[in-house]
């Protein structure tokens, strides 16, 4: 029997006993950011009396709902088992632990998850932290305010602000998400100076963004970044604060409101609407994290070259066929932007002096279809998830997910992918510019 009931700073919660480890799903971080917290930055959740039930999943911030005859619907939606209800009450975390006392000192995996900070929430069929527990490290996964919700910037909402900023609210539920687990994690087990934050596409750009900023602290010990973290990657994350209220205007003017009251009282349901319609002009990535000078003193590559990125390790990687990067006959390889952005950063980070990182290359073309190596495709892998993929799969695909857990493991415990049963990896540097190859024909 684990850690069936502990104690938090809010009050007692209970999780659900999976024999080798207790999982706790929708344990609140933070108050529901509904009426007057419409807008505003996240606020310490209230204590309750009693016990609390950790025993389900709860809202997903509101979003468009994946077409299941979709690519990314077909892919990760199929199961209605892992649907999520939506809700602007969705400020939840969810934590698998194998702990059996809270003396333990587990290292702490936290997942941000992606969907270009418009989709996503944190127990998609995906993601589950079974496999993590059975190699001693604790995972938390959380939901934070995406599209509308969680970006939207207005001179409206700055007007009323103490430091003139709007947006960013999205990051800043990140950030409360992750002090939660700094003062509570003990209570699970888990060790508080050791946490590795870690993402996948607008994830990693979460990641990157809070390791760049001076509001996390030294809240992280490491780092992992896939398929959208990088230096000079192609993807502009961060804009200046007045670009994000110009667009902000925009999506105002489409909702046709005119004050800052309509704006906190329009339903959900419009806003999402009209999102939907302007996402459909704009494309993707246009409500973003924003250059405010509080979260983000400037864009991403200059807080880099400036020596202002935490001085942490870091493990970083993209897909062969991952955005911009199509399939391919032949023998030619082509390389996209997000491959390339992952040995500069290394090398960035070398030629600054900063701890070594370790960088990855997902090319395992996934079968079933021809979408090969696609963006995406890792997480069925580092999360030991592939029996809830509809792909046909080898026996291989099965260990190379176990390499791959073991590395992210090892990495979460120590800052180093490498041991036991897990192909060598080297850092990736100028002299030696490392990339581990990561498919089933390299094991």
């Amino acid at each position: 029997m684990g850690l069936l009931e502990t104690r938090t700073k809010q009050g007692w919660v209970r999780g659900q006993d999976q024999g080798t480890y207790t999982v706790f799903r929708g344990i609140p971080y933070a108050k529901p950011p509904v009426g007057e917290l419409r807008f505003c930055a996240p606020e310490e959740p209230d204590t309750y009396e009693g016990i609390y039930e950790a025993d389900h999943f709860r809202a997903a911030c509101p979003q468009e709902r994946h077409d299941p005859e979709s690519f990314y619907g077909k892919e990760f939606h199929l199961d209605p088992a892992f649907d999520a209800e939506q809700s602007e009450d969705c400020l939840y975390l969810n934590i698998w632990t194998p702990a059996e006392k809270k003396e333990e000192k587990l290292p702490v995996a936290f997942w941000i998850h992606g969907g270009a900070f418009l989709h996503g929430y944190s127990h998609e069929m995906e993601f589950d932290g079974k496999e993590y527990c059975r190699r001693g490290v604790i995972l938390v996964s959380i939901n934070y305010r995406v599209g509308a919700f969680g970006f939207l910037a207005h001179p409206w909402l700055s007007a009323e602000n103490e430091q003139g900023i709007s947006g960013n609210y999205g990051i800043l539920d990140q950030i409360a998400a992750l002090s939660w687990v700094r003062n509570n994690i003990e209570s699970f087990g888990g060790d508080p100076e050791n946490i590795t934050v870690f993402g996948q596409s607008a994830g990693a750009m979460s990641v990157q963004t809070l390791v760049s900023s001076p509001l996390t602290k030294d809240w992280i010990s490491k780092a992992i970044l896939q398929s959208g973290g990088g230096y000079h990657n192609g993807f502009r994350v961060s804009v200046p604060l007045a670009e994000a209220e110009k667009t902000g205007e925009e999506f105002v003017r489409r909702c046709n409101l005119s004050d800052p009251e309509q704006l906190r009282s329009i339903s959900s349901e419009e806003l999402l609407e009209n999102q939907i319609r302007m996402m459909q002009e704009y494309g993707t990535l246009f409500f973003t994290p924003n250059i405010d000078g509080v979260l983000l003193s400037d864009d991403l590559d200059h807080l880099l070259e400036q020596g202002s990125v935490r001085d942490i390790p870091y493990l970083i990687g993209s897909t062969k066929n991952d955005i911009g990067v199509m399939p391919k006959s032949g023998e030619t390889e082509e390389y996209g932007s997000l491959y390339k952005g992952c040995t500069a950063w290394s090398e960035k980070q070398e030629e600054l002096g900063r701890k070594p990182s370790y960088v990855y290359y997902f090319t395992r073309e996934l079968q079933g279809d021809d979408a090969g190596a696609f963006h995406s495709s890792e997480l069925w892998y580092m999360f030991g998830t592939l029996v809830r993929s509809w792909r046909p799969k080898s026996d291989g695909d099965y260990r190379l997910s176990v390499q791959m857990l073991d590395a992210w493991t090892n990495f979460m415990k120590t800052g180093d992918p490498n041991g036991e049963g897990v192909p060598q990896w080297r850092p990736c540097r100028r002299e030696d510019p490392y990339v581990q190859i990561l498919d089933i024909c390299k094991m």
